[in-house]
């Protein structure tokens, strides 16, 4: 099968997972009538005679948001993921795993722990704080993996964000346990949650996971070439110092902002990369828009499963892609194994 094929395959399952996703819920809504609601949003054509007069402002103000940033989370995690095992040349390598995830978290602990407020960032604060420290967090990796190593080997950088992250928990932990008041709430952003969200963080994702993949694109050359090996890629011309740099910057910022507004969420970015590698190949130009169909797509199917599993009660997200991130990384693991 093509790559354009394969492609628009993968482009109307996303589309159809989509069409699932704002459909179901306390009341189904068929996919003709989202549709119907859809356009007369966008265009002002009439709705059906028999639609309920509550489902175009439910599909409008509550799913829609909610899917959409679901599908968006999924594609941001998903680009980072792949773009994390790229430069690392490990399959088991993810942005949780380097310490952004646990230092947007601590940001986002503090933020809701002392109750900080700021004038003008409104709901953006938290988000805001977090991206920050996520940032800071992927700096100080990178510093410190200067520090100790001059070529910033790749199992240095793993092995320090590793350290970065253990030692962001251990401060949340610490934080959560003297102020139990608020830990039952911290450690509801730590799974995960679509809920109650609005437009505005959709905006804001959307532009931060298109200008991250375009970004990603654009070095799509030398993300090919590294997969070879640090040897092959240094022989070729490649600044790996210089490149490491830049793109683990850009992973912390786009995985940063899609933490900052859902709370961690696993596993994705470690999942979606190793199914769309076995059905696209390894050329980045071709894997990093399939990986953010499939991670978005993904992610609003592990939604679904979240607010629909237990009658009128939510399972966090981050427990629905724990619960099948587990199992595929002991795969991945032992497979890897078995094949060395």
């Amino acid at each position: 099968m093509k790559y354009h094929t394969k492609m628009i395959v993968l482009f109307l399952a996303a589309l159809a997972v989509l069409l699932l996703g704002i459909g179901i819920g306390s009341v189904y809504v068929a996919p003709s009538d989202i549709l119907a609601i859809i356009a007369n949003h966008l265009f002002g054509t009439a709705l059906p005679e028999s639609l309920p007069s509550s489902y175009p402002a439910m599909v409008l103000n509550m799913r829609l948001p909610r899917v959409i940033l679901a599908f968006l989370t999924g594609a941001a995690l998903a680009i980072s993921g792949t773009v994390t095992q790229s430069i690392l040349q490990n399959p088991l390598a993810s942005p949780f795993g380097l310490g952004i995830s646990s230092g947007a978290a601590l940001g986002a602990a503090i933020v809701i722990i002392f109750g900080l407020t700021a004038a003008g960032l409104g709901t953006f604060l938290l988000p805001s704080v977090s991206l920050g420290f996520a940032l800071l967090t992927m700096f100080f990796v990178i510093l410190i993996s200067s520090r100790l190593d001059r070529g910033v080997s790749n199992i240095t950088i793993i092995l320090v964000g590793t350290v970065f992250s253990l030692f962001c928990n251990a401060i949340m932990n610490l934080m959560a346990t003297s102020t139990p008041d608020y830990a039952e709430r911290v450690q509801l952003w730590l799974l995960g949650s679509f809920s109650m969200k609005e437009w505005n963080a959709v905006w804001v994702l959307a532009l931060a996971t298109i200008l991250g993949l375009i970004f990603f694109l654009f070095y799509a050359r030398e993300l090919d070439v590294m997969t070879f090996g640090e040897d092959s890629a240094q022989a070729m011309g490649v600044d790996l110092l210089k490149i490491k740099r830049i793109l683990l910057a850009a992973i912390a910022i786009l995985t940063g902002a899609a933490v900052a507004f859902v709370g961690v969420i696993g596993f994705v970015d470690l999942i979606a990369p190793h199914i769309v590698r076995r059905w696209f190949g390894a050329a980045h130009k071709k894997i990093l828009p399939a990986s953010a169909l499939f991670g978005g797509a993904f992610l609003v199917l592990c939604d679904l499963a979240a607010r629909t599993l237990l009658p009128a009660r939510e399972i966090p997200i981050g427990a629905i892609t724990a619960l099948l991130g587990a199992p595929f990384f002991l795969y991945i693991f032992f497979a890897g194994r078995k094949n060395s």
